[in-house]
């Protein structure tokens, strides 16, 4: 509590009923110091060190193989509907018997990831390793997102 230092004509001094919140500023200054220091130690962070690379992004092949999974969960080489069961014919045709050849891999927005996995798993058991997973770029235009129209980039794992 603080006190008034002027005096009443009795001789007593007057009580202030007044908060001193300068204790209450120093508290809460250290709590925000407190936290500032404690809450980057807080994260949890795993030290790895990436190495660089120079490597210059891989050309697109001149006659690119899309394989499509459309929303119904059927499947397309290109423009040609091919069913599950022969796919891996499908794919030896398409790419006559070269497993090495990068397989392009386009999967509809609402294709759940486990369809596309499987899918993938398909491609492996044919024995074509080399797949890339095809996505728009995010500056496009969602509403010409057509295979068409659009001009898929491809990512590679």
């Amino acid at each position: 509590m603080a006190i008034k230092l002027a005096s009443n004509s009795d001789g007593d001094l007057d009580e202030a009923h007044e908060i001193n919140v300068t204790p209450f500023i120093d508290v809460i200054l250290v709590l925000l110091i407190i936290f500032m220091v404690a809450a980057p130690l807080s994260t949890v962070d795993v030290n790895v060190d990436l190495p660089t690379s120079t490597a210059k992004p891989a050309q697109r092949p001149d006659k690119p193989l899309f394989l499509t999974i459309k929303p119904d969960l059927s499947l397309a080489l290109g423009d040609t509907p091919v069913p599950r069961g022969n796919l891996s014919a499908a794919l030896d045709a398409a790419t006559d018997g070269d497993k090495q050849q990068r397989i392009f891999l386009r999967g509809d927005k609402s294709v759940a990831y486990g369809s596309v996995m499987s899918l993938m798993n398909l491609l492996r058991q044919a024995g074509y390793l080399k797949i890339a997973l095809v996505g728009l770029d995010s500056g496009a235009n969602p509403a010409i997102a057509s295979p068409a129209a659009a001009s898929p980039k491809a990512s590679t794992p």
